[in-house]
């Protein structure tokens, strides 16, 4: 399925989600999924948007729950689209980046951390979309990207970028 077969203006999520990316210098903080969607993959951390709350609000919580840190001075980083037409839910997640955090990373029981150099991110063990826009967000830019997948197979893509202000 192409990205222009979906009728994203009537589209609906089935879930709607966040992914915050801690910095430190030439390093992003990411973590190893334990459980869950994406289970073995390597992410930032985030999850499900829970009633009442808002994005921010659920990327900072989800760092905290599974991190066992604070993130700080949280910037909005995007917005991606995921469209499935198999068993694979559909998700409109928000992404945000801190440039600070209190507390130690630490393992729980959802993820392993994992600071990696930002020139070496290991595509190969993240969603096959990551590549597409995950260096440029946290050179300083902002995305939006419509995503169709099989299973988890990237079918195709649209992605637009902008300067973070």
């Amino acid at each position: 399925m192409k990205v222009t077969d979906v009728d994203w203006k009537n589209w609906q999520p089935e879930q709607v989600a966040t992914l915050m990316f801690v910095q430190r210098e030439q390093e992003v903080l990411l973590i190893r999924k334990k459980r869950g969607l994406g289970a073995g993959k390597i992410n930032g951390p985030g999850g499900r948007i829970e009633p009442g709350e808002t994005p921010e609000e659920c990327a900072i919580r989800e760092t905290q729950e599974e991190l066992l840190i604070d993130a700080l001075d949280v910037t909005p980083a995007g917005e991606l689209f995921f469209h499935a037409e198999d068993e694979m839910p559909c998700i409109h997640a928000h992404l945000f980046v801190a440039a600070d955090y209190r507390g130690e990373p630490s393992e729980t029981d959802e993820a392993i951390p994992l600071w990696i150099d930002i020139r070496e991110l290991p595509f190969d063990e993240m969603w096959e979309d990551d590549r597409l826009w995950l260096r440029e967000v946290l050179e300083g830019k902002t995305v939006r990207g419509w995503f169709t997948f099989e299973g988890e197979s990237l079918l195709d893509h649209r992605v637009e970028f902008d300067s973070r202000d």
